[in-house]
Parts: C-alpha cells; structure tokens; sequence
C-alpha cells in the first residue's frame, strides 16, 4: 500500500513580489534563497536555510525568533559585513536604488530623473561596499551601544565621521550637521553632548547617538539589531517612538531584528518568523498576531507577558533550538512540537499559501493532515488582543484583517499585473 504521507501535495511556494507596488513603492531589498553556511573548528554550521525577503520603499519589516535563528547573520550577509569563515553556498542579496549624486542632501524620492539601479551584494568586494553600502544607503544600530561605539573618540567625531568619509564635506559642515541630528534624536543639550565620551553617557543617551550615528549619512535602509534590548520599558518605548518618527520623517525603511514580539507590534508592517535559519511564517503584523499559523508562532505569541492572565506561570517553549552542527532530517522544529506529524521526521515541509500575504511552513496546513487548533490559552488571549485594539479603533479586527488581505492582494497583483505588461513590452520592442 502506498504511504501517501512521503507524497506531498504540491503547494505553491512562494511567488516572487512584484518590483512596484501599486503605489509606487519599489522593492529596494530582495534576498532570494540565501544559503550561508560556517566553517568552524567542530565543523560546518548551516546557519542560513533558504531565506527570501522583500522590502519595499518606507516599509518596517521585523524579523523575529529565537536566538541563534539566524536573524543577524541574515542582516550583515545584506551589508556585506559576513565574518571571514562564512561561507556563501547559494543566493542573491539584490539592493535597489537611486544613485545619490546631490550628496548628503540628495532626496531620490524627488529626483524623477534618476534611474535606478540594482545590485548584487553578494558578487561586489568589500571596498565597492564599504564605500557604496554600508552606511550610505544602508546602515546598522547594532545591539549593544558600549561595543559599536569607539570608547577613545568623542561623540563629535564618530557622527562626523561617516559623512566626512562618504561625502567629502567640510568639518563645520559635518559640526553643524551632526548637532541637529542630535537635536532630532532628542538630545537636550547637543553641543555639549558632542565633546563627551559613550562612558559618560547613559544608556538611553548612549542608544540615541547610535542612531544618530546610523543617520548621519541619510541612508535609505535602517537595520535595527535588538535596538531596545538593553533598556528599561520607559526609555524603550521612547526609542521605538523615535524611531518610528524618523522613518515618517525621512522616508526610510526599517528593518527590526528582535525576539521580543511585543516590540513588532509596536512598529511592523510585515512579519517574518525564524527558525533554525529558515523562515517558518511570513506574513502582515496583523496576520502573525491574529492568525498564526505556525506551532513555533503559536509558542512566541504565548511566551509574551500577559497582565490578564489566571496563569501566574509564564509558557516557555520546551526544549532548546537545534545544534546546527548536526542538521535534522525533515523540520527542526519537530523535536519541541508537540503538534508534530509522522512526516516531521521524514521530510521539511514546504511553505503552505494562507492568503497572498500569509505563509507558513507547518506540514498541519497540508489538506491531508488531522484538524489542528492553536492552544485555547492563546485563542483566548488573541481575542484579548483584538477587544483591546477594537476599543481603540472602535472597528471589527476581523473586518479589517480581512480588508487588508484583500488590499495587500490587489496591491502585490496590480504590481505583477504592470511588471509582466513591461516585460511584454520589452519582448515587442526587441
């Protein structure tokens, strides 16, 4: 008899987002099947599985798991800042973008003139990077302030400095400037601030000069590493505000590397949930938070501190990531799943369609497989989480969900719909 459970149903991976959406935001990001794998001395770690990525103009994108999922390791391969032993086995990173010939002020949302260009990050050298890249168009608030910041140097100089480097522009010049990025970050008393050194400061202060750092070259892709990780819920909160008015302001994307979920649904548009160095789950924020699809969401969505709780116990998920030392036949995830299917152990399971916007990689979602519901401690928490937001709104979620999958749909349609006209068009004129 045939054992239908080694026959996957075929599901539809994946399809590749449109290069414009509907309102005219293009795409400046796009990692496609990223495979990274590390040389060490017990031997290779494959830390990166398979990871795709679409960011468009103006968009938050946070990406959120454990740690050791790969969530950093993703970010730097985009900056071209890989450590020596990595290895590249497959992929592209391809960044989008407008050639800032105007300078530090160029804005080329405003420049209709310019075309754009993309590039592969993965085939340039890091010289090409360091001077194109890193910095200037993408730049990175790492995790801990104290080991980014260079404890020999005034605050001054390193705001100064990625300017000086990138646009060649005159040191009162690059004064002036970087006071008023202090000035916009929240700093009180800027000019003075500017002579000190990161051990004077405190930790919000200190956190503030980061991003002032990762602004002062006005790229047009922020990276923040666990960005509030080390603060007090007051001063993080401030953060994530600021950050959030700075990207309104200036128009930039953003993108969170974070474990903590309740700091993504402070400030994310799209969601993706990491794994074992592969994207479990994507989808809106509003997807992820109301409609999980994923046993490892379902664990971090109730790992997240709940005030109206009856269970004075906070859920942790059991067991431990996976050694990567030791890849796992079939999905990693299974080990700590309690929700775990026979198939788990024989093969990865394949990224299943839950809208146009929303996908998960759980073999739960194949139509052969038993009928699984999320915990009922997280079903009654998410409607918590929904009669709270509906009291602010004074709007039914479920509508507006539903209301945005169907916009998110049209939207990513009408784009592939006039990317396909254009290469016909092209075709024709050849």
């Amino acid at each position: 008899m045939e054992d239908k459970t080694m026959n996957p149903v075929p599901c539809g991976s994946r399809p590749l987002a449109p290069e414009v959406l509907k309102d005219g935001r293009r795409k400046i990001l796009d990692i496609r099947n990223l495979d990274i794998t590390f040389r060490t001395t017990a031997g290779p770690v494959h830390a990166i599985r398979g990871i795709n990525i679409d960011l468009y103009q103006g968009q938050t994108v946070a990406i959120v798991g454990e740690s050791g999922s790969g969530k950093s390791v993703t970010m730097r391969a985009a900056m071209g800042i890989l450590a020596k032993n990595a290895v590249v086995n497959s992929g592209e990173i391809l960044y989008n973008y407008r050639d800032n010939k105007g300078g530090i002020d160029y804005n080329p949302d405003e420049d209709n003139g310019a075309e754009w260009k993309s590039v592969d990050i993965l085939k340039q050298d890091k010289k090409w990077i360091r001077s194109h890249i890193n910095g200037r168009r993408m730049a990175m608030v790492f995790q801990d302030p104290m080991t980014s910041l260079d404890p020999t140097m005034n605050i001054g100089k390193q705001i100064m400095e990625g300017m000086i480097w990138h646009y060649h522009i005159a040191k009162e010049d690059a004064w002036n400037r970087s006071v008023q990025l202090l000035r916009e970050v929240g700093i009180t008393n800027p000019e003075k601030l500017m002579k000190e050194y990161p051990h004077q400061l405190s930790g919000g202060m200190r956190q503030r000069v980061v991003i002032a750092i990762a602004l002062s070259s006005n790229p047009d892709l922020l990276i923040c590493d666990e960005p509030t990780t080390a603060l007090d819920v007051n001063i993080q909160a401030k953060i994530l505000e600021l950050i959030r008015k700075i990207q309104k302001e200036r128009g930039i994307s953003v993108i969170y590397i974070t474990h903590d979920l309740g700091v993504v649904a402070k400030v994310a548009d799209f969601v993706n949930v990491m794994y074992a160095g592969k994207i479990v789950e994507t989808g809106t924020i509003d997807e992820i938070f109301y409609d999980p699809k994923h046993p490892y969401t379902w664990g971090l969505l109730s790992a997240m501190p709940d005030l109206d709780t009856s269970d004075p116990r906070l859920y942790t998920i059991p067991g431990s990531p996976p050694n990567l030392l030791h890849e796992k036949k079939g999905d990693a995830f299974a080990p700590r799943n309690k929700y775990a299917l026979y198939i788990d152990d024989k093969l990865e399971p394949p990224m299943f369609r839950v809208s146009d916007t929303h996908y998960a990689a759980t073999w739960l979602l194949d139509p052969r497989a038993p009928k699984v519901d999320m915990p009922e401690e997280l079903k009654a928490r998410i409607a918590r989480m929904k009669a709270d937001a509906e009291k602010l709104t004074g709007e039914s979620i479920d509508a507006e969900l539903e209301a945005k999958k169907k916009k998110a749909a049209a939207c990513l349609k009408e784009g592939t719909d006039s990317e396909s006209g254009e290469k016909q068009e092209d075709q024709e004129g050849r």
